[in-house]
């Protein structure tokens, strides 16, 4: 099978499951792309907000005091990270001599200084080889000629840390949420096919003859194919019983021609007599094998299921009277739990014509027995008669094969158990009796069997 019948016969809800999985797996991650993405900017632009607020609480604070012909600051910024040392926080002012100005933080470390023009963010790397968002400006004092660079840096560490915090809490309710969406349409698959299951389930109870039709308390599009197959059921077993009704007035209407053709057979002269019987019963056997195989072309999967003793009860109790007649003892051996899902009509007539060419040949007795072998419902009918050679068995199982042409009154019998056997999905096999003779088997598949009273 190749890969793309193998994908046509997937399963609807292995599809659709599939399907939902491809979504989840190519949606949630974008979005948790564009979640992430829109945090980091959101953080990054509340960050740089408030670095330019600090830098403006400094550039308010700072003076310059021509006694001492220093900078100094008589603000504090209200955050205690600007007094620990190298905390990561820090700020700086000062120009481009000896005048400079810095937090607690920074120690005896000092922060490089740009020259561009305005407000400027940057990354640079400070003490401890800490990376830092550092804000820089220029300013002018009005007592002061020189132009001073305020500067105002904050460890980026917090804010990478802050973002991983976000994004392994992001991946996590992403993945409980990915996990859910599938349980949860996982569900809605089961509960939306469920009409579906029970129609399969109706069908196989139609099938093995448990219900008549199929049901058709359905949601509205599939109670519509419910009926359109109950329709569909019902046309095919008119025609099947319309069939059987013909083929049995046909079988009727031709035993009169027959019969009187029998009669005025006899009325001819003696030489002509044997090879117009001959020809008779040709067509009478010819006319019942293939009326034979006609009936059996019955509703073979709406078969009920049989319990195979009672349904073979008549049959045995005929072979029984016409067996001790010829002074044949029949033993038979059927127990009362096997059952089969076939039409009984079928079956009587396959243990019929097997027990009916038993009895021909026989020299003393027959026997009928059952058994499950692999799974199998096995119905053997062995005799103490001459038998068969293989070639004789062979030419009789063969498709098309007459035994008839070889051993007279045999193969008519078991064509037709052929054909049903065959019909059914089950075989007919010819094997050597261990005590001579002949044994035929009868053997039913796995799927027409169920074991249990």
């Amino acid at each position: 099978m190749t890969r793309a019948q193998r994908l046509r016969r997937l399963p609807i809800a292995m599809r659709m499951l599939v399907s939902a999985l491809i979504l989840v797996v190519l949606v949630l991650p974008i979005a948790g792309a564009l979640l992430s993405w829109n945090f980091r900017e959101a953080v990054n632009t509340a960050f740089n907000e408030r670095l330019e607020s600090l830098l403006n609480v400094v550039i308010a604070g700072v003076s310059y005091d021509l006694r001492q012909d220093a900078l100094v600051s008589n603000r504090q910024l209200g955050d205690s990270r600007f007094d620990r040392v190298f905390s990561g926080w820090y700020w700086q002012v000062g120009d481009e001599g000896e005048r400079v100005l810095t937090s607690r933080s920074l120690w005896d470390q000092r922060l490089a200084i740009s020259h561009e023009p305005g407000m400027t963010f940057r990354t640079v790397t400070g003490p401890r080889n800490k990376q830092l968002r550092l804000l820089e400006r220029d300013i002018r004092l009005p007592n002061l000629d020189d132009v001073l660079h305020v500067q105002i840096a904050a460890d980026l560490g917090e804010i990478e840390a802050q973002i991983a915090r976000f994004q392994t809490l992001l991946w996590l309710s992403l993945a409980t949420l990915g996990g859910l969406l599938i349980g949860l349409i996982g569900l809605q698959i089961r509960w939306g096919l469920a009409p579906l299951r029970r129609i399969e389930q109706s069908l196989k109870a139609v099938e093995q003859g448990q219900k008549p039709s199929v049901e058709t308390d359905l949601p509205r599009e599939l109670a519509r194919l419910a009926e359109a197959i109950n329709t569909v059921l019902e046309r095919d077993q008119r025609l099947i019983e319309r069939g059987r009704t013909a083929t049995g007035n046909l079988a009727h209407a031709l035993k009169t021609p027959v019969a009187v053709l029998n009669t005025l057979a006899e009325r001819l002269p003696e030489d002509q007599q044997a090879a117009v019987r001959a020809e008779l019963k040709r067509l009478d056997e010819a006319v019942r094998h293939h009326l034979a195989r006609a009936s059996a072309a019955g509703p073979v999967a709406l078969g009920a299921e049989q319990r195979v003793a009672t349904v073979l009860e008549p049959v045995i109790e005929g072979v029984r009277r016409l067996a001790g007649r010829r002074n044949i003892v029949f033993q038979s051996d059927l127990q009362q739990e096997f059952r089969v899902r076939i039409d009984a009509q079928d079956l009587q007539e396959m243990v019929g014509n097997l027990l009916e060419n038993a009895i021909n040949w026989a020299k003393s007795s027959i026997r009928l027995t059952g058994s499950i072998e692999e799974g199998w419902l096995v119905l053997s009918v062995s005799d103490d008669g001459p038998g068969m050679s293989r070639e004789m068995r062979q030419e009789a199982l063969s498709r098309g094969g007459r035994l008839d042409e070889a051993r007279s009154g045999s193969g008519l019998g078991l064509a037709i158990v052929t054909e049903l056997t065959a019909l059914h999905g089950g075989e007919l096999r010819l094997d050597d009796n261990s005590e001579g003779g002949l044994r035929a088997e009868v053997v039913l598949p796995l799927t027409n069997l169920r074991s249990g009273a």
